[in-house]
């Protein structure tokens, strides 16, 4: 997904892109309402790649895959890593096994972009600006595994979330 479309959409909502700037600690104390779920699977892709959530709401990255990703913030202006999204599920090693979680509450409210290292790189787009790009030379869909997470106290923005971004596994994959 490129970018320019990103900051606009913050424009409208009156949200800021969310910088490196804040803390882990802003994620401290953080209340919120059910967990939303971001999956990834074996075609290397996160399947809720833009998920809205309150303030402090988890947003669980659930491993169906068999092999590792990483989950790591950044910030689409500049590229510099963000660390209140940092994280690398390992893979699940199959049926009957748990699947492996990464859990991470943003509390400010703002547009938090994200991508996969192992399937991903950072590439320069305009500027400073820069955009997750596929890693070539590894297999899965020819896309940049990535996605965002806005954070926002809009109830209409949050209930457009996919349906699937509701359970924590989903049927046709590893589970336990």
């Amino acid at each position: 997904m490129k970018k320019a479309p990103l900051v606009l959409l913050a424009a409208l909502l009156g949200l800021p892109l969310a910088g490196c700037a804040a803390s882990p600690a802003a994620t401290a104390g953080a209340v919120g309402g059910p967990p939303v779920y971001v999956h990834m699977n074996g075609g290397n892709e996160f399947l809720e790649p833009t998920v809205a959530v309150a303030p402090g709401e988890p947003v669980v990255f659930v491993n169906e895959d068999t092999e590792p990703h990483t989950v790591l913030g950044y910030h689409p202006t500049t590229g510099k890593l963000n660390p209140l999204i940092n994280g690398d599920p390992a893979g699940t090693p199959g049926a009957g096994h748990p699947v492996a979680t990464y859990t991470v509450k943003l509390t400010k409210p703002g547009i938090y972009a994200y991508y996969c290292s192992v399937h991903a790189i950072l590439a320069k787009t305009y500027g400073t600006a820069v955009q997750p790009a596929h890693r070539p030379g590894v297999h899965g869909y020819p896309g940049a595994m990535a996605g965002e997470i806005i954070v926002t106290s809009d109830p209409k923005l949050i209930a457009q979330n996919p349906a699937t971004s509701a359970k924590k596994v989903l049927p046709g994959y590893f589970g336990g």
